[in-house]
């Protein structure tokens, strides 16, 4: 079946996570994938192990599915001209160079967008295109922090905590991908391309979602609770006898079915925990209580049991059995790919699903330079004899 986005070309001249995951996105739906790394080196991601398959870093393997790579020195003039020409066979380009770095090479949004006016260009950056730290690098941890997410992760008496996943580049990515989707869309009303500004910073900023509107509407800081909610109890992971879950009582009714499959009644109908705002007071008193007796059992027995309650529950899976779970495997968030020097090798699937134009994971992440000669070949017109010369001259 064919893609969503068959027929479109883009541009990448990201690196690292945050780019990468951007096009990925786009190639899984289908559209034409150019990763522009420069000779010799690439991707920074490329070395970024272990663990390694085939010379190949896991990292790198898992967000560049689905492109072609083209070696290309976008310093060289000649590498200018290249970029040029490619530029104006494309839809989109994406880059998270230092802000203004292209414009300082001449190849920027201005100059390339004259030559093909209904380009989109997306440009993602620790702090953005403009502003007094439009200058500085962007990097997800740093990111984490300056945008308050540390402040709000962790125990209560412990130290700030990130996420575990660069996540903050992550959902740049996705805003990115989306943002690059709607300049497309507007596209075909006007035929105008036009540039796209996202950051690390603004990225992490709006996804406080629920706990910046906190903020902004009590002017309380927020504390930290763990694992814990602030607003809804109990709503937390617990430790029971052999591993560890969590259970989420979002209403009293839950809470009172939960009472009674841990076989203590008694306490659904003890003034302290009567209500949610009740039990939010008196967390301090109640979660041990749970806590002792969540401990005597395994987790498939209280799980079993508190989901056909109809208690939301679920265990807290180490990854082994996140990639034998059911759901997952039933969803194919699970795909296999045949590399060159890897063999077979596992990636993450696609999250979404399309009816009529599904995503697919149809190509493995290539090595180094793996298509140059075949994009200069059919997009630029080079022939073999000039292809060789600029890779003696190292341009490409």
């Amino acid at each position: 079946m064919v893609g969503a986005l068959e027929g479109l070309r883009v541009l990448d001249l990201s690196r690292v996570l945050a780019g990468p995951y951007c096009t990925m996105m786009l190639g899984d739906m289908g559209a034409e994938v150019i990763k522009i790394e420069q000779p010799g080196i690439g991707d920074e991601t490329r070395r970024w192990g272990p663990p390694w398959a085939g010379g190949q870093s896991a990292y790198y393997l898992a967000v560049n599915r689905n492109k072609k790579s083209l070696t290309l020195n976008i310093r060289d003039p000649r590498g200018k001209e290249i970029l040029r020409s490619l530029v104006c066979r494309s839809d989109v380009v994406v880059e998270n160079f230092k802000a203004g770095a292209l414009n300082h090479l001449g190849i920027g949004y201005d100059e390339l967008s004259a030559d093909n006016p209904g380009l989109v260009w997306c440009s993602i950056t620790g702090y953005g295109s403009d502003g007094p730290y439009a200058g500085r690098p962007g990097y997800d941890f740093i990111a984490q922090g300056e945008a308050g997410i540390m402040s709000i992760t962790g125990e209560p008496d412990g130290e700030p905590m990130k996420v575990g996943v660069a996540i903050v580049d992550v959902t740049a990515g996705l805003f990115a991908h989306g943002a690059i989707l709607a300049a497309l869309l507007a596209k075909t009303r006007n035929g105008i391309g036009q540039k796209i500004d996202v950051s690390l910073l603004s990225s992490a900023v709006a996804w406080l979602a629920n706990v910046g509107s906190s903020y902004l509407i009590s002017g309380e800081q927020p504390k930290r609770y763990g694992n814990a909610h602030p607003s809804i109890v109990p709503y937390q992971a617990f430790r029971v006898r052999d591993m560890w879950i969590n259970v989420a009582a979002g209403n009293d009714r839950q809470f009172q079915a939960l009472c009674q499959v841990l076989e203590v009644d008694h306490l659904a109908t003890d003034r302290r925990f009567l209500t949610n705002p009740d039990r939010v007071v008196n967390r301090e008193e109640l979660i041990p209580l749970l806590e002792d007796v969540l401990s005597r059992r395994d987790a498939d027995n209280w799980l079993g049991e508190m989901g056909a309650a109809g208690i939301p529950c679920g265990p807290i899976n180490s990854l082994d059995r996140v990639f034998r779970h059911p759901q997952v495997l039933h969803r194919n968030m699970v795909a296999a790919l045949n590399h060159p020097t890897a063999g077979s090798i596992k990636v993450v699937g696609s999250p979404v699903l399309l009816s009529e134009t599904p995503p697919s994971v149809r190509s493995h992440p290539p090595l180094l330079g793996e298509h140059t000669d075949d994009v200069l070949r059919e997009l630029v017109g080079l022939g073999p004899d000039e292809i060789a010369g600029l890779r003696v001259a190292e341009v490409v």
